[in-house]
């Protein structure tokens, strides 16, 4: 699903932010991807959607050598790929069930469907009466909320979460994660990048553990109780 091999990552002259990273994530595994702040979580998300090109090094993305990509390619590549980003990304001027139904709509669903899919999983994830509701009018947590309904929605091959349950409590964190867990049974690859340490010791996933720049993969058994 992804590779990457000696990868490297700088903005602009300042020095490296990801250093020599090495790793490769099987079609249908989950992993965790944790590091104290700035260790560059969000740096290594933005190379596995495309958002950046790395400085150097090899990345793979479902089978295809990303350096040879054009422009071209990015978007049939960026919808296979779901992505939480920390600050929501909504569209002000949508309701909650509009925002949802974007990948949908753009895929070219049967509305019924959109309708009937989008209203489940809003329902789902405790949002059921706020179907109509621009986002100006909800809480952090609630567009937390919206913005993996929407991330889901497509059962995309690659999930990737930016501290997905942050702006949430506890109970709604685990039912967002079972709601992950259940995308990776069906065969979705998952990266949840998140600080919390209890939620991650609920479920018995391998990490990637960035530090100082450089990433280590640490096995589930080690990661349940680091």
């Amino acid at each position: 699903m992804i590779r990457f091999e000696n990868v490297g990552l700088r903005y602009g002259t300042e020095p490296e932010v990801l250093r020599d990273i090495s790793f490769t994530l099987e079609p249908g595994s989950f992993h965790f991807l944790t590091g104290a702040s700035g260790a560059g979580k969000s740096s290594l998300l933005k190379l596995m959607y495309l958002a950046h090109r790395p400085s150097r090094g090899l990345i793979t993305l479902f089978g295809r050598d990303m350096a040879r990509a054009t422009r071209a390619d990015l978007p049939e590549l960026r919808r296979q790929i779901g992505v939480v980003f920390q600050d929501f990304a909504l569209l002000d001027h949508l309701s909650t069930l509009d925002n949802v139904a974007l990948p949908l709509r753009m895929s070219g669903s049967p509305e019924v469907e959109v309708l009937e899919h989008c209203t489940e999983i809003l329902r789902w994830v405790g949002l059921g009466n706020h179907l109509h509701a621009l986002p100006s009018t909800l809480s952090g947590g609630q567009k937390q909320r919206v913005a993996i309904a929407r991330s889901v929605i497509n059962r995309p091959r690659l999930l990737l979460a930016d501290e997905p349950t942050g702006n949430v409590d506890d109970g709604i964190g685990m039912r967002l994660l079972y709601l992950f867990e259940e995308l990776y049974k069906l065969g979705t690859t998952v990266v949840i990048a998140t600080h919390n340490e209890a939620l991650i010791r609920r479920f018995d996933h391998p990490r990637l553990h960035l530090e100082n720049g450089r990433l280590h993969v640490v096995p589930p058994e080690r990661a349940r109780w680091a």
